[in-house]
């Protein structure tokens, strides 16, 4: 992220963002890798203005990435937790005024179902899409199918655990360790005690999402140009495409 860009998103995101490259600056720097996805993709057929699909919002910092990617989007994001998106709004203010950009109090498989048919551009997702169960998850991805035009890309910047368990524990270990040497110096135990929770359930065994399965259900759903890059520890970029 150019300097430049990192004094924009921490002008307008703030604190939000500040903490979130302290604790865990492979998570802001996944969000960048999304937007930059967006703003590299070239639909199948000229349109006005590209339908992105956000799944968890949360404070914004994503669909900033997006939106600031490029000026033919409008972004409906997507979050079931009412004070992530109160943040968000409060956050992109000036978006939503110019009308490329709208929110969703939704759970993510619920908004996906009411979605219509091969009517989106663009999913995209940022560290949301590993806190799901299995099965639920499963779910969404089928449906993302689904909503996504001939062509439409999904793009989600996320945990893809490694195959091999031993080396993707000792990253593990290496994560927990960094979150008690930036948030003990902060004197953030409160937030220590939240990460290491949040940890515990993102580890568990209906939750991983480890990257061969990962790959294999997308293949099985239908899509195609299916690429994992990017990969920092335990963090990647997934890029995948609804066929033509």
């Amino acid at each position: 992220m150019s300097r430049q860009q990192d004094q924009d998103f921490s002008g307008i995101l703030g604190q939000d963002y500040r903490l979130l490259k302290l604790i865990c600056p492979l998570a802001a720097e996944m969000s960048r890798l999304v937007g930059r996805q967006v703003g590299d993709y070239q639909p199948r057929l000229p349109v006005d203005r590209l339908q992105v699909l956000e799944i968890g919002g949360g404070t914004g910092i994503t669909s900033l990435a997006i939106l600031t990617a490029r000026e033919d989007c409008h972004v409906l994001a997507i979050d079931n937790e009412p004070n992530m998106l109160d943040q968000a709004r409060q956050n992109l203010q000036h978006w939503t005024d110019q009308g490329r950009l709208a929110f969703l109090e939704q759970d993510a498989l619920t908004a996906l179902q009411r979605q219509e048919t091969a009517a989106i551009d663009i999913v995209a997702s940022a560290y949301t899409l590993h806190n799901f169960h299995d099965a639920y998850r499963s779910q969404v991805v089928r449906e993302i199918f689904r909503v996504l035009k001939p062509g439409g890309l999904f793009v989600n910047g996320d945990r893809y655990a490694l195959d091999d368990i031993d080396a993707h524990t000792r990253l593990i270990q290496q994560e927990v360790s960094g979150y008690f040497t930036v948030l003990t110096k902060l004197q953030r135990l409160d937030l220590l005690e939240q990460w290491l929770v949040h940890l515990f359930s993102d580890e568990s065994e209906n939750h991983v999402m480890r990257e061969t399965p990962a790959l294999r259900l997308l293949r099985e759903t239908g899509f195609v140009d299916i690429k994992l890059t990017a990969r920092q520890q335990v963090n990647a970029l997934l890029n995948a495409s609804r066929p033509h």
